[in-house]
């Protein structure tokens, strides 16, 4: 009876650390397929940049997701999505498809950049923080973040400061960086499915 109780009061005050971070589910990883072609505007960023995309990772499980890196996913999103004021590649260079670390404004592949480069310095490795490209529902190319973990992968976007897990969106996805080389890209062969299923 007591063990009982021990465990009833345990377990009263695990669950609010553990219910913050949300739990693993089906299809909660996506199916990346074979070494796929490079964007251009990250092919000039990585000639730009060969220090970023020379890095070979080692082949590795992805990690369980704490409460405390669930909390600098959050954070790093919402403070780069504040900081950094949107405009367009045209706009800001006076043509399209420019990939850089933005000062004070950018697209949404430069926010990717950012909150990557931000995680990464807290102890986040690259081969869990992967620019990846999808389709919003309008057909528009666009890019996001992926965060792979344990519980699935997690996206964040310039557009939300929410954190979603990436089938709880609206976008197909399309292609993104390989966890095993940051200057690969892969294909994504579940993209289209999952997003098709979220929208019912």
């Amino acid at each position: 009876m007591k063990a009982q109780l021990i465990a009833v009061v345990l377990a009263s005050i695990l669950a609010p650390t553990t219910a913050a971070v949300p739990a693993a589910r089906a299809q909660a990883s996506m199916v990346t397929g074979a070494v796929t072609s490079q964007p251009i505007g990250h092919y000039e960023f990585c000639r730009q940049k060969p220090n970023e995309c020379n890095k070979r990772l080692a082949s590795s499980p992805a990690p369980k997701l704490t409460p405390r890196g669930w909390s600098l996913m959050k954070s790093v999103n919402a403070s780069v999505n504040n900081r950094i004021t949107a405009m367009t590649d045209k706009e800001i260079y006076g043509r399209e498809e420019v990939w850089a670390y933005p000062k004070d404004a950018g697209d949404c592949e430069d926010y990717a950049l950012v909150k990557r480069r931000e995680l990464a310095a807290k102890g986040f490795s690259l081969a869990d923080l992967l620019i990846t490209v999808v389709r919003k529902p309008d057909g528009e190319g666009h890019a996001v973040l992926t965060v792979r973990t344990e519980q699935g992968d997690f996206v964040l976007d310039n557009l939300h400061n929410e954190v979603k897990p990436w089938y709880e969106t609206s976008y197909t996805f399309l292609k993104r960086q390989a966890s095993f080389h940051t200057g690969r890209w892969v294909s994504i062969e579940n993209g289209r499915d999952v997003v098709v299923g979220a929208l019912r």
